[in-house]
């Protein structure tokens, strides 16, 4: 199984195209995901979705929005809302984490690299085969 990150943006209007995704391919949907990272003293949120492959295919995309959301407790970005209300229509909750934010590591691939080695670890993907 080949799982890759797919970046749709960093969480401004690429936030709505996620939804989309997870309504129109409902069927296919395997885990959602909130990255929660600290970047200085801010907290920031990518929102991701791992999507079954299709047909006899062994590609697992994951679609994120990366690190554009702003993270408070105790006020939620609308933009986490909307995400959060897009899986309640399909009867789905996301799973909370808290990473090490992208800037952390010399290059994004290696940022999303750790990220597939942490979802695999922890069961929330297929191992690699």
């Amino acid at each position: 199984m080949i799982q890759q990150f797919i970046e749709l943006g960093q969480g401004y209007g690429d936030v709505y195209e996620l939804c989309e995704l997870i309504q129109t391919n409902e069927k296919r949907f395997h885990n959602a995901f909130i990255f929660i990272s600290n970047k200085g003293d801010q907290k920031l949120v990518s929102v991701g979705v791992a999507f079954r492959p299709v047909g006899d295919s062994k590609f697992m995309p994951i679609y994120i929005c990366r690190e554009g959301i702003p993270y408070n407790q105790e006020k939620k970005s609308k933009r986490l809302e909307l995400f959060e209300e897009a899986l309640g229509r399909i009867g789905k909750k996301a799973i909370p984490m808290d990473i090490k934010h992208s800037s952390y590591y010399s290059e994004t691939y290696l940022f999303y690299q750790h990220l597939i080695g942490i979802l695999r670890m922890n069961h929330f993907i297929p191992p690699l085969q």
